[in-house]
């Protein structure tokens, strides 16, 4: 004679378990808790599995903060970024001390300057009897938010208006200027690029990839022979094509925008194909034939019904497809073939680098290039983490 389990024989179905059996596990209990795990909108999904990744998530947030960065670099930074001080150049970085003769609170030394007899270079040592009293939220010089909201509030500086020596946290370059305040607004502009161009990169490689897959025929002829062109030009020799037919007198907003639609022209390929292949396997699907049948017009029918069933594929290429961005304006910037002074972007930043004289003499001028490595690393680990969540069936 068998039994039959009891009610309180059978445990509750905790979140814990809820999240479990949303990225794939079986169910050992029926109850409401299970049944809302089969009616969750697939972005639930998405995200149960997602914050199961510990380090996407820690790397999503080190991303929410270089956006933040982006957003209003003059919030962050301490100097305008083209202010120049002939007699503070290559100051070491400043180290910040915390704890003093008072207790509490951040504080960074003096930097004075003393010619060496034999070298005739000017070297900087911190003043140990003249500290600087860092707060936060002071007030320094006037920018605006966003472009629009005027003020003059920083994140961090000097707390004493009385004091007039400023502070360099990753030290200044050959003319004096600030290298922290000129990284928090290389940010902005290098980042800005990735977004901008990847936004268009994906725009075109959506729509020109739905179309070729849609419909086929000579269409999809045409625009794949046009991608295995675009493939198959050496990058390099392209570039430096491009920035010699660049006229000299455009300004910064001009070759700025060139570039982000230089990229995006070239960088759309690889999610065109994607997107053609998607569109190869979905136009036989029955919901497509039902749109088609109650007079859905063809846009509709691609962006309305199906570029949403692989939206999430779509947001993980985006976060992959970021970083090249940026590396490549890095580089090109780097090598004279995109941004250029009086631009500041990370790329442009690491030009002060590139003779062996200014690393021998200020290797602080590397620091932009670990800037690239964090938020490269950063958005490809998120990038991994959401193209991962991004099937939460599988």
């Amino acid at each position: 004679m068998t039994t039959q389990p009891s009610a309180k024989s059978i445990p509750p179905l905790t979140e814990r378990d809820d999240d479990q059996h949303a990225v794939g596990g079986g169910l050992s209990g029926f109850d409401a808790s299970a049944e809302a795990i089969y009616v969750a909108p697939n972005w639930k999904l998405v995200w149960w599995r997602f914050r199961k990744h510990r380090l996407a998530v820690f790397s999503g947030v080190v991303t929410l903060i270089i956006v933040t960065i982006a957003l209003v670099p003059g919030f962050f930074s301490t100097q305008p970024p083209e202010q120049i001080d002939s007699l503070r150049t290559f100051i070491p970085p400043q180290r910040i001390h915390f704890f003093g003769p008072d207790g509490f609170g951040p504080y960074v030394y003096d930097i004075t300057g003393q010619r060496n007899p034999t070298t005739l270079m000017m070297e900087w040592v911190p003043d140990e009897s003249k500290p600087i009293p860092l707060g936060f939220f002071v007030r320094g010089y006037d920018y605006e938010i966003l472009g629009l909201i005027p003020t003059n509030i920083h994140l961090i500086g000097v707390s004493d208006p009385a004091i007039i020596s400023p502070v360099h946290f990753l030290g200044t370059d050959r003319l004096g200027r600030d290298q922290w305040s000129r990284l928090m607004y290389g940010t902005q502009v290098s980042l800005s690029i990735g977004l901008v161009a990847v936004i268009l990169s994906i725009f075109l490689g959506v729509l020109l990839g739905g179309i070729s897959g849609y419909f086929g025929g000579w269409i999809d002829m045409i625009i794949q022979r046009l991608i295995e062109l675009l493939q198959s030009l050496p990058p390099i020799p392209i570039w430096m094509a491009l920035t010699a037919a660049m006229p000299r007198d455009w300004t910064v907003e001009q070759v700025y925008f060139a570039i982000t639609i230089i990229l995006s022209l070239i960088g759309w390929t690889t999610m065109g194909r994607e997107v053609r292949g998607r569109f190869l396997a979905l136009r036989e699907e029955d919901f497509v034939t039902a749109a088609e049948l109650i007079g859905c017009s063809k846009p509709r029918i691609i962006f309305r019904h199906m570029v949403p069933t692989f939206m999430s594929h779509i947001i993980a290429a985006s976060t992959l497809a970021i970083p090249v961005m940026i590396i490549n304006e890095t580089f090109l910037s780097f090598l004279g073939l995109g941004l250029r002074p009086p631009a500041i972007s990370w790329g442009v930043l690491l030009q002060e680098a590139q003779n062996l004289q200014s690393v021998a003499t200020a290797p602080w001028l590397l620091l932009p290039g670990l800037a690239v490595v964090i938020t490269v690393l950063a958005l490809n680990i998120l990038g991994d983490g959401l193209r991962d969540a991004a099937d939460p069936y599988s």
